[in-house]
């Protein structure tokens, strides 16, 4: 069995922030939905390769996106690597 690199390229700030321009959103109304402190959110978002899984369920209920998808795909992708 190949070793598998575990390297994360999901930066999931991205699509984050995105969504929050789409929608016409503030980081000041995302932490206000999410019950999180405006600052810690901000530095959270400023952090693209980490962030807690409740927290991202948070965002994503909030924003009407699932999140989650851009890790999964990179998993799916991870894993068709080693075929």
């Amino acid at each position: 069995m190949k070793k598998m690199n575990n390297e994360i390229e999901v930066f999931i700030c991205e699509p984050i922030l995105q969504k929050l321009k789409e929608n016409g959103k503030t980081v000041v109304w995302l932490a206000k939905q999410v019950g999180c402190d405006e600052s810690n959110l901000r530095k959270t978002l400023k952090n693209c390769r980490y962030i807690h899984l409740d927290l991202l369920f948070r965002i994503s209920v909030a924003l009407e996106e699932d999140f989650f998808a851009y890790y999964s795909k990179q998993l799916e992708i991870k894993m068709n690597e080693n075929d």
